[in-house]
């Protein structure tokens, strides 16, 4: 990282650029997936009450978002990660995924999972997570494995 200072705050979706970023992060799944595979949770489901929703900040400057939601007692997803175009390869993503994984651990989970999809779109996100530790896997929660998306698992 190249000495930015970040602050990582948990966010209720209330303000206008956590909102556009979400907005980006929703049309960038849809027009990198085809019809029927976009799993994103929009607002109302990262509203949903076993959900956390975090964004990473330089100053007043939103660069990134990522939440977990709680399947059970033992089990998160990493939901709806996404850096802001305009503030690319300043670690956000990393440090959001790194604190996101913090919490998990703090909450007693033992495995985080995601599901994502394939082709160049998907290529930075699933750099990062493998750097991480995330290993392709089976499907879980209610997701049906496709010729298109993949699962990825972490145990804590």
């Amino acid at each position: 990282m190249s000495g930015v200072m970040l602050d990582i705050r948990e966010d209720d979706l209330a303000g206008e650029a956590t909102r556009a970023l979400l907005a980006i992060h929703l049309q960038g799944m849809q027009s990198s997936s085809p019809p029927g595979h976009v799993f994103a949770l929009d607002l109302s489901g990262l509203r949903s009450p076993n959900v956390t929703v975090w964004t990473s900040w330089e100053g007043e400057t939103l660069l990134a978002i990522g939440a977990l939601k709680q399947l059970d007692a033992t089990t998160g997803e990493v939901k709806s990660m996404r850096t802001h175009p305009d503030q690319l390869r300043k670690g956000a993503a990393a440090a959001i995924l790194e604190h996101v994984i913090a919490i998990a651990r703090s909450r007693g989970l033992r495995r985080l999972s995601l599901e994502t999809g394939r082709g160049p779109a998907f290529e930075p996100a699933l750099a990062l997570y493998r750097k991480r530790g995330f290993t392709n896997g089976e499907a879980f929660a209610d997701y049906e494995p496709s010729e298109f998306n993949q699962f990825l698992h972490l145990d804590l």
